[in-house]
This record gives structure tokens, C-alpha cells and sequence, in this order.
């Protein structure tokens, strides 16, 4: 039976989506059973079909790079969905300290980037992946651990808000380098991120249930849509005007509380869960496995310093607190890095070290996330001998 060329056209790309959306689900499976975060996974799922794999597929590369830049988007907004603007001003009082102590975390990358002779907005991009923890892998371990509610988890949200918060600036100023603009223009687009971050966190003080009451959180399906579109087209006229729009997706998030906030929380955390893996997947897709092992020697001593750093952060943290072990589990969930690690790679493709950062990029997640996972499992297995 001879198949219509017409009908191989249209099957062929849901038999793809169909297939690697298939093939992510059995990799999430098997993650969930060794108890680690499926990012990694994902990440070389891509790799293994991807550039350079060991059997390269054929995907449908529009709907990947489109469901990639929403998975991104919806990262932010759900993110923006857990805190209130209150806690995120409280964040910034309590944590300023251990805030500037963060920031330690992005000389290895500033260092590594220099070696190569990366021009500045290179150095600038891998100081900034470098410093990042991953808020979605760390709140996945938080939740996996079983440490939710504890003081812990608060005190370890409040540096992922922190640094969420310093990349509000800085993914506009790495976006006008990468454009060529040059520093005035990345300065102003600085300054246009600073301006809309503060704008946003004021009303949030001032007015907190403000666009909560104008919202029905008894309506999910009109909640479900409404705030997913005002996300993307917050995000878009963001591009147009030369901020971020995952961090104008973050904003979106901040300024809903409440019920309505809960509502949408659990309304899109699926589609999170899909177009998120999609986004670490073509990612995967967009690097060849032959980039990432020729950046390992690089790349190793980057995961070293990257620990340490986040440990030095960690103790810095957990000053104060009676269990001598929290300052330890508090570094563990620091230490992966992921969507926005990603994400500021993104933005350089194109440039002529764009292919290395993005193997340096992908390696250096896959690595952090995985010993991070294992640093979670080991404090939790010795807290359990402990109180045995």
C-alpha cells in the first residue's frame, strides 16, 4: 500500500513530537526511580539524538525551538508564582550578606572565560552561568527531600529570589552585547530592567491582592488562559524593547497572590513540566556530544570551584541555625545549575564561541545537577543514621 506523499508530510511530524515526547516521559520514569532530577537526563537524551549523536533524528525544528523559548518563559512565571513581592523585599533584607558572598560563584566562570580569550560579553555570559543556581532542580530537590516547610528550604529560596532578582539586569545587559548594541546600549537596557523590576516590586508592596481581585480564581479555565497569554505577551513586547522576557514572565508571576496565584500555580504546572522538558531537550538537540567531551578538562575543575563556591555561599547562609548539618543540605541545593545557565547561553548563539560555551554550558549542568542530587541523598542518608 503506497501512502499518500501528502499524509507522510503531516504524520511525520506528530510521529517525531509523538516519539520524543514518549521517549522524555520513560526518561522522567526512570529518573524519578534513582530519586535525581530528570534534567541531566533530558539534557543527553538531546545529545544522544541530536548534532554528532549516535542516532541523529530528524525533528520538527520550529515546534522544538518554539515550545523551548515557552518552556523558558513558563520556568519564570511559575517561579514568579511562588513568592509574593513582600517576600521578595524581605529576601532582600535578610539576605543581602550572604547575597554579596553569592556572587563569589561567578569568578570561576569569569576566570575560565578570560583563559580562553572569550571577548567581554563571553566572560560576562560565563560568569553569569556559573553563578546561578537552577530554582526549578533545587525546588524539586526540596520537594523530593521532604524539607518543604522547614527553615531550611526558606532560607535557600531566599538566595535563589536573590539571585533571580540580580538577573533581572543582567540577562538585558548580556542580550545588547550579544546584539552588538555595545555597553552604552546594554546600560541603558540596564536601566530600563531596573526601572520596570522596581516599578513592579513597589505595586506588588503597595497594591498586594491589586491584579489578585481583578482575576477570578473560580474561573480556572479563563485564569488558565488570561495569565498564560498575558506571560507570553509580556515577554514579547519585552524582546521588542530590549529586556529580558523570561524575567518580564518572572514579574508577571510576582505580581499574582493568593488564591489566584495557587489557582495558576496548579493550572500550569504541566504545561511547565512539558515545555520545560522540551526546552532542556533541544538544547540537548543543538550541542554535539564531540563540543562537550573536548571542553571536559575544562569543564571538571569549572564543577570543583563551582561546588566549593556554592558551599562557601551555603555556610554563609546557615548561620544561626541549631542543626550543624543545614548549612550543608542548604549548599547541596545550590549546587546544580540549570534553566538559566541554559537560557544565557542562549542568547549568545550565533557568536564565534557560541559552540563551545553551549557544550561548556551543557556539560556543566549535567555535572552540577547530578552531583548535587547525590550531595542531597548523602546528607539525607547521614541525617537518617544520625537520628537512628
Amino acid at each position: 500500500m503506497r501512502i499518500p506523499l501528502s499524509a507522510a508530510t503531516e504524520a511525520l511530524p506528530l510521529i517525531e513530537i509523538g516519539g520524543a515526547l514518549l521517549l522524555l516521559g520513560l526518561v522522567a520514569y526512570g529518573a524519578a526511580r534513582i530519586g535525581v532530577s530528570a534534567v541531566p537526563f533530558f539534557l543527553i537524551t538531546g545529545l544522544a539524538f541530536g548534532n554528532g549523536g549516535f542516532v541523529e533524528i530528524q525533528v520538527s525544528e520550529d515546534f522544538f525551538n518554539i515550545g523551548a523559548q515557552i518552556g523558558a518563559l513558563l520556568l519564570l512565571l511559575l517561579l514568579g508564582l511562588e513568592y509574593s513581592t513582600r517576600e521578595i523585599s524581605a529576601a532582600l533584607k535578610e539576605r543581602l550578606r550572604a547575597g554579596l558572598i553569592d556572587l563569589l560563584n561567578a569568578i570561576p566562570g569569569v576566570v575560565l572565560a578570560v583563559i580562553l580569550g572569550w571577548p567581554l560579553v563571553g566572560v560576562i555570559a560565563m560568569g553569569g552561568i556559573t553563578y546561578v543556581s537552577s530554582s526549578g532542580i533545587a525546588a524539586q530537590l526540596i520537594r523530593d527531600s521532604g524539607w518543604s516547610r522547614s527553615e531550611v528550604a526558606r532560607r535557600t529560596i531566599s538566595i535563589l529570589v536573590l539571585e533571580d532578582l540580580i538577573l533581572a539586569p543582567y540577562l538585558p545587559l548580556v542580550t545588547a552585547l550579544a546584539l552588538g548594541i555595545g555597553v552604552v546600549g546594554g546600560v541603558i537596557s540596564v536601566g530600563v530592567a531596573i526601572a520596570i523590576t522596581g516599578i513592579v516590586l513597589l505595586l506588588g508592596v503597595k497594591n498586594e491582592r491589586f491584579f489578585s481581585r481583578i482575576l477570578n480564581s473560580r474561573e480556572p479555565n479563563a485564569l488558565l488562559l488570561t495569565v498564560f497569554g498575558l506571560a507570553l505577551f509580556a515577554a514579547g513586547i519585552a524582546t521588542l524593547i530590549g529586556f529580558s522576557g523570561a524575567v518580564a514572565a518572572f514579574l508577571v508571576g510576582l505580581l499574582l497572590t493568593g488564591e489566584v496565584a495557587e489557582a495558576v500555580r496548579i493550572r500550569l504546572a504541566p504545561l511547565r513540566d512539558l515545555f520545560a522538558a522540551l526546552f532542556f531537550l533541544f538544547f540537548g538537540l543543538a550541542t554535539n556530544p564531540l563540543d562537550i567531551l573536548s571542553t571536559l578538562p575544562y569543564v571538571i575543575p569549572l564543577v570543583v570551584f563551582g561546588v566549593i563556591t556554592k558551599f562557601i555561599t551555603g555556610r554563609s547562609i546557615g548561620k544561626g541555625l541549631s542543626d550543624p548539618m543545614s548549612w550543608l543540605r542548604i549548599s547541596a541545593f545550590l549546587v546544580p545549575r540549570g534553566e538559566f545557565s541554559i537560557v544565557i547561553a542562549g542568547l549568545l548563539a550565533g557568536l564565534s564561541f557560541s559552540t563551545e560555551l553551549q557544550a561548556i554550558t551543557a556539560s556543566y549542568v549535567i555535572l552540577t545537577t547530578v552531583v548535587g542530587s547525590f550531595l542531597v541523598l548523602l546528607f539525607q542518608s547521614q541525617l537518617a543514621r544520625r537520628d537512628s
